[in-house]
Order: C-alpha cells, then sequence, then structure tokens
C-alpha cells in the first residue's frame, strides 16, 4: 500500500517547479504598413519546494508554421549558372527562435535536445534525399544558412533574463516576412541540461484589411487576381504614357 501511495504521488514530486508564461500580445496583425514587431515574453516558476542549489536554466523558442521546402543547388554549366541537384526537406519551420539563459549546449544537453527538438538543426526534419546526392545534410545547412540572413531562423544565447532563479524575460524580433498561422512558444526550465518543466502557447499571425483581402482573392479566385493584376498594370501605363505626354507638349 505505502509503494503504491509512492507511485501516485511520484508526478507530482516530479514537477516540483513549473513554468507560469505572459506575452505582451497574443496576436500579430500583418497589415500593408506592416514591418516587424517584437514580442516581449515573460514568466516566473512556480515552486512547490525551496530553490534547488543547481542552478536553473530556461530556453524559449517561437516556431511558425512548418511545411516542405525543396532546396535547389546551382553550378556552373559552359560559363552559365544552372540548377543541377535538389533535396526536398521534409519539414522546416518558416520561423524559429531559440533564446536561452547561457550557450546552449550548456543549458541542454544533446538527449534532451534530440527529444524535444529545440535546436535549430533539431527543428528540421531532413530524413531522405535521392541517392544519387551524398552531400544531402550540405541542403540542409544552406537552408538554415538562408533564412537566418532574412532573420527568419535567429539563435540568442544569453538574451533570456533570469533574475533569482524565479523570474525571466526575453525579446523576440518578428521580421516583416512572416507566413501567418499559429506560431508555437515553448518554454523548457532545465536543470543540469535535463528539462525539468515545460510549457507550450501559440500567437495568431494573420493577415488583416486590404492585405487579407488580396491574399483570400489570390489563393481563392486565382484567375480574377490575374486579371485585376493585368488591368491595373494597364491602367499605370496608360496613365504614365498620359503623363509623359502632357510633359512634352
Amino acid at each position: 500500500m505505502r509503494w503504491l501511495l509512492i507511485f501516485l504521488l511520484l508526478p507530482c514530486l516530479v514537477q516540483a517547479e513549473e513554468v507560469v508564461l505572459g506575452l505582451s500580445r497574443d496576436r500579430v496583425a500583418i497589415t500593408t504598413s506592416f514591418d516587424g514587431s517584437d514580442i516581449l515574453i515573460f514568466g516566473a516558476v512556480k515552486r512547490e519546494a525551496p530553490i534547488a542549489e543547481v542552478p536553473l536554466g530556461v530556453v524559449i523558442t517561437v516556431a511558425g508554421p512548418s511545411a516542405p521546402v525543396l532546396v535547389r543547388r546551382k553550378s556552373r554549366e559552359f560559363g552559365i549558372w544552372v540548377n543541377t541537384d535538389a533535396v526536398e526537406v521534409d519539414l522546416a519551420p518558416s520561423f524559429y527562435v531559440v533564446a536561452s539563459t547561457g550557450p546552449i549546449r550548456e543549458v541542454l544537453s544533446n538527449v534532451e535536445d534530440l527529444r524535444h527538438k529545440i535546436s535549430i538543426d533539431r527543428a528540421i526534419r531532413s530524413v531522405g534525399a535521392p541517392d544519387t546526392i551524398r552531400d544531402s545534410r550540405n541542403f540542409t545547412n544552406a537552408l538554415i544558412r538562408i533564412r537566418r540572413n532574412d532573420d527568419l531562423y535567429q539563435e540568442s544565447e544569453g538574451k533570456v533574463v533570469l533574475a533569482e532563479q524565479t523570474l525571466f524575460r526575453t525579446s523576440v524580433k518578428l521580421p516583416a516576412n512572416l507566413v501567418e498561422g499559429d506560431y508555437t512558444i515553448r518554454t523548457f526550465l532545465t536543470r543540469e541540461g535535463r528539462v525539468v518543466s515545460k510549457h507550450e502557447t501559440t500567437i495568431d499571425v494573420r493577415k488583416v484589411g486590404l492585405e487579407r483581402w488580396l491574399y483570400t482573392l489570390a489563393q481563392e479566385q486565382a484567375m480574377l487576381y490575374g486579371l485585376m493584376s493585368l488591368a491595373i498594370a494597364a491602367l499605370a501605363g496608360w496613365l504614365a504614357s498620359a503623363a509623359f505626354a502632357m510633359l512634352r507638349r
């Protein structure tokens, strides 16, 4: 009976620390003038026991919608750059940020990173490639490099501020070229590289106003969108020609 009681209480004993999370906003509106935004992520560690002597670490990730990505390699053939090889990355987040209280390899072990897929490398799933391509990893590295240059993939080691082993905060910059959808925010508490608690929530990123109307029209009425684009281009050309003719008089 005593062992049964201990077994039932074990989850409560293990979960001695948990995350209480807050966000500066839970919705981001993408308009025609949207040029990026900042999200403040803050929270506290709720405890059922005194603070342990071993320091606590905090890792926060923000991930946009994931989708397959076709990565092509260009080679110079007869003086011309052409696409030669291609590898489809099975699943890659459109946006990804990982922030931590210190160097990620000190805060998080490789085993826990593999289990929870926290680092950028682990967040991307690429398991297959054509037999003719022996360096498929280079295609994944190229995708990471390109999205880092566009601020879509960010590593912020040491950017999570942890006060008194209880209160934490960080700021995440969202660039202008966001994909709309649900963005998942995960918070991990770690100690000696092990994840001792985690919390997950989402924010909604959507196009609104004219931007939303144009996006919906392009997705659902492609022919009408194309005709409207041609009409606007023709009108703009005619107005430019008329203005030029008036200036010549």
